[in-house]
């Protein structure tokens, strides 16, 4: 199988056509072509010389997602399931907001982080996504844009689809640079968020990079009983470690930010709790903003159910009261399958039953 040559950053593409005998100004026509004309093929670029494009066709295919199933939401939410040229699928969520529309991407097929009320980790990782896959399915998102003729384009990224993103944080890394670089895709820096579930060494090298990328902080609970029994790794990154991390983060980039906080009735979405939230981060408030999420039912998760609105109420005022800044998310893409992950799991389950 070609790699995508989406995974190559423009210096990696410029290197790579130099060390094949190409000259280094045909990697910019290239990119033009790939990012700002966006082309299918490689044969429909029209300035670059036969013996490059032969080259490039050896190596790399331009596209290697297919679009399996599309599910249209009332509100605009649009959830695509992409194939991979292995068989795996993926999910990836195109989400219209008042500043411009917003891609989920997924990092991983399958996830291991394994929290317990996560549809994302109902099937277990099976591999990483190379940067190609990542930068992939923006393009696919794009392009679907670009047929609807409306001179639409994405303006903002989160990372926050399946699997672990600091976990494939090489790829992470380079889609970053891919997506984010001026003469490409040109998202900005400060319109890209990266979640993690908590993996605090690669929080001190997110820290480093020294991007305007923004980072926001899967916590869901105050405690380390309450967060390991609902998230697994905080075995082996608890509260303590992370906050250590996170404090080191913002001295180093003076970037706020997001704590994310699902809401699971009767578990963690007491005042009790809440309280414990804003002594947590009561010393780094002005640089977090918690963001209150509803939960999303999982079939396979019945344990857990959505919190009452008067609990969410209740939960928000405590917050606020105590100076912490926070909100409670939009929901959207509620008559489809809002759940991450979701639809990879139904559309397995139907593979398996067909076979």
């Amino acid at each position: 199988m070609k790699k995508s040559i989406y995974g190559l950053t423009i210096d990696q593409l410029t290197d790579w056509l130099v060390e094949h005998g190409q000259k280094k100004f045909r990697a910019q026509q290239v990119w033009d072509w790939l990012y700002t004309k966006r082309v299918d093929s490689f044969s429909e670029m029209k300035n670059v010389n036969k013996d490059c494009l032969e080259l490039l066709d050896e190596h790399f295919a331009i596209q290697t997602l297919k679009q399996a199933v599309k599910q249209e939401s009332e509100d605009g939410t649009i959830k695509f399931l992409f194939e991979l040229e292995d068989g795996n699928l993926i999910e990836t969520v195109l989400m219209s907001f008042h500043y411009g529309l917003s891609v989920c991407v997924t990092t991983q097929v399958g996830c291991n982080i394994g929290c317990s009320f996560c549809a994302s980790g109902l099937l277990k990782k099976n591999r990483d996504l190379n940067s190609g896959e990542i930068v992939g399915q923006i393009m696919q998102v794009q392009k679907f844009l670009d047929g609807r003729g409306q001179d639409e384009r994405v303006s903002h990224i989160v990372v926050m689809g399946i699997g672990e993103p600091f976990d494939n944080y090489t790829n992470l890394m380079n889609f970053l640079r891919v997506v984010n670089d001026p003469k490409g895709l040109a998202i900005g820096a400060r319109h890209i968020t990266v979640s993690t579930s908590g993996l605090a060494h690669k929080i001190y090298d997110f820290a480093d990079e020294n991007l305007q990328v923004n980072l926001a902080l899967s916590l869901h609970a105050p405690n380390d009983e309450l967060r390991t029994q609902i998230m697994k790794i905080n075995r082996a990154f608890p509260i303590a470690k992370l906050m250590e991390a996170l404090d080191y983060y913002l001295d180093k980039t003076n970037r706020r930010v997001t704590i994310e906080y699902i809401l699971l009735k009767d578990v963690n979405d007491h005042q009790k709790e809440a309280l414990e939230l804003a002594r947590l981060l009561e010393k780094r408030r002005h640089l977090t903003y918690v963001n209150l999420i509803p939960y999303n039912p999982v079939d396979e998760h019945g344990q857990y159910q959505r919190s009452e609105p008067e609990a969410i109420r209740t939960f928000f005022d405590t917050l606020k009261k105590k100076g912490i800044h926070c909100g409670v998310r939009m929901e959207l893409g509620t008559d489809i399958d809002a759940a991450c992950g979701q639809l990879r799991s139904k559309q397995i389950k139907k593979r398996k039953s067909a076979v």
